[in-house]
């Protein structure tokens, strides 16, 4: 590998992957808060992460309404009880509550929460104080609220076998409103179909809450928050992160969008729009400031839908995993909540992501492996893969040597003459089939599929908390350091066994040790899921870097032999010789 290969594999990595390591966001310093989660009766109180405070009143009127005329003061929650409706199903534990009919808890049975003090709980993806499904409907200038209106329910708890309703029903400032909110338990969706009364002959809008933000349920709290962002899409996917936001100045997003979300690392909640209200016509965002004087981790969030005169809406809420296969079939193209890379580069990296990701889960569920023995399996099969490319690579940089005291005699001869001078490099390219790309760009085809993984490993919540021998999560970073060492060292054998049979060169010898100890240091922090690809496809491609050198050897000495019986050298083309 000469040095132009080196550098671009070094610029294309830095570019990549360096956002990763710098952007980073101060923790978070909203307190430990009492979190309620529907259980097996009417609810229980568990200690859960960072919260911030619930939004502000919801009488308020949002930034992007319409000037509103006075509504009646709204019931308190000690006016009337609040109740907590527990829908539960092999998949989670919704908390429905009987005020404002808003989803105040989702607890996700099949994913455990990571965040530190909550070891052997299951994760719990809404804070207390939520408004998530919270309603208010704008008609002209009025402004009715049901944020805190106590809501009828058709029961008391659901045990979720098929589709369920829960069917919720109240009345304000002459507006009443009748819920149907259907569960299924085979998928984190709830259909919502609702119908207003009192609306009026114009219509109006429908605003639903989606904030104000995620509960963390990872044990690196600064990257959990750090992901937090509202995500829509129209013709294009938008994302908008909550640390971006600020406070005094409330973010409008116009639509019309298919859906709207908010996702944190590994969850999401997301409003898709039904196709009986013509899409989400738009979304407004203000940041609440965090009480340790932070970036903002929560938000005030309202999407809005049009209602016509008649009342009737229809839309569908997800709460749940990001994961990717229930993402794409929720339709609206909502897997796309979650893309892989950064802005620029999605498009390019989506195209190795997305099937390197379904490789992955295919075979853990159709070989049976662990996904640790797949990344095993799938860095073999790579190396097995681009086998001829590589071996193609390497014998193109073996001719571009052998011409190499060639081309300083033309560039000597010709130094004062460019123009000549790059005539007769063609020439001599051409005499002795050589491609001075050649060498180059088959190297870089695993670099994609590299970028992939870690954009894959960073997100796909199927590896979340996978163990493998002593990696308690392919996720995270090896706590031992035991696979970035071994990457290292691997990367030393495979780049000293490369330079097997060259000429002597200092800037050789110090790539030999600089790229091993810095991609090292580099690879610490990364997952150890992509550690252990890297380290078995470094380890897989020794064996062809072997039979390389040792070829490069004999061509070397055939080379010297030709020199000193005043032959000229045989062309690397195969039986052309070069013009003495």
């Amino acid at each position: 590998m000469d040095r132009r290969t080196v550098w671009a594999i070094l610029i294309m990595m830095v570019i990549a992957i360096a956002p990763a390591l710098l952007i980073k966001r101060s923790p978070p310093g909203a307190a430990n808060a009492p979190h309620t989660t529907a259980g097996d009766s009417a609810g229980r109180v568990d200690s859960l992460a960072p919260a911030p405070a619930p939004a502000g009143p919801a009488a308020a009127a949002d930034s992007a309404r319409p000037a509103a005329a006075p509504t009646p003061a709204e019931p308190t929650a000690s006016a009337a009880a609040e109740d907590t409706v527990a829908v539960t199903s092999p998949l989670y534990v919704y908390g429905v509550s009987t005020l404002g009919a808003r989803l105040v808890s989702a607890e996700l049975l099949r994913y455990a929460s990571m965040a530190p003090g909550e070891k052997g709980r299951q994760a719990q993806i809404l804070p207390p104080g939520g408004d998530l499904l919270g309603l208010t409907l704008v008609a002209g200038r009025d402004t009715v609220s049901f944020d805190r209106v106590p809501f009828t329910a058709s029961a008391t708890r659901l045990a979720v076998s098929g589709p369920t309703p829960l069917r919720l029903s109240a009345t304000r400032g002459g507006v009443g409103v009748e819920l149907t909110y259907t569960f299924h338990p085979d998928d984190y969706r709830v259909d919502v179909a609702g119908r207003l009364s009192g609306v009026g002959p114009n219509g109006g809008q429908l605003l639903v809450g989606l904030g104000p933000t995620l509960a963390n349920t990872e044990a690196n709290i600064d990257e959990n928050h750090r992901d937090l962002a509202l995500v829509t899409r129209g013709n294009d996917v938008d994302r908008n992160d909550l640390a971006k936001l600020d406070p005094a100045e409330p973010a409008t997003l116009s639509g019309p969008f298919q859906w709207a979300a908010l996702k944190s690392k590994y969850f999401v909640t997301g409003l898709l729009a039904g196709d009986t209200v013509g899409g989400i016509s738009g979304a407004t965002a203000t940041a609440l400031p965090d009480p340790a004087g932070k970036k903002p981790t929560a938000a005030r969030i309202r999407v809005s839908l049009p209602v016509s005169p008649a009342g009737d809406f229809r839309y569908t809420v997800y709460a749940g995993p990001l994961q990717y296969d229930r993402l794409a079939r929720q339709g609206h193209n909502f897997d796309d909540v979650n893309p892989y890379g950064y802005p620029g580069l999605r498009t390019l990296i989506r195209l190795f992501a997305v099937p390197v990701r379904w490789l992955l889960v295919w075979m853990h569920e159709h070989l049976l492996l662990s996904y640790g023995v797949v990344l095993i399996v799938f860095g073999l099969l790579v190396r097995v893969l681009l086998w001829p490319l590589n071996q193609k690579a390497m014998r193109a940089n073996m001719r571009m040597q052998e011409v190499q005291p060639l081309m300083k005699d033309i560039q000597e001869r010709h130094k004062e003459n460019p123009q000549r001078m790059q005539q007769e490099m063609f020439k001599l390219y051409k005499e002795h089939g050589v491609n001075p790309l050649g060498g180059c760009w088959p190297m870089l085809l695993p670099m994609p599929i590299l970028f992939a993984l870690f954009f894959v490993f960073q997100n796909a919540i199927e590896l979340r908390g996978t163990s493998f021998l002593w990696i308690p999560d392919l996720s995270r970073p090896d706590p031992l350091y035991i696979i970035p060492l071994a990457m290292g060292i691997s990367m030393f054998v495979l780049t000293k066994v490369g330079q097997v049979g060259m000429e002597p060169n200092p800037q050789m010898k110090t790539m030999l040790y600089l790229m091993p100890v810095m991609m090292t240091g580099m690879f610490l922090f990364f997952p150890s899921g992509l550690n252990l690809y890297y380290t078995v496809s470094n380890i897989a491609s020794i064996p062809q870097q072997w039979m390389l050198a040792r070829e490069r050897q004999r061509r070397t000495a055939r080379v010297i032999v030709d020199v000193k019986t005043d032959r000229p050298p045989d062309s690397a083309a195969g039986g052309r010789r070069k013009r003495g």
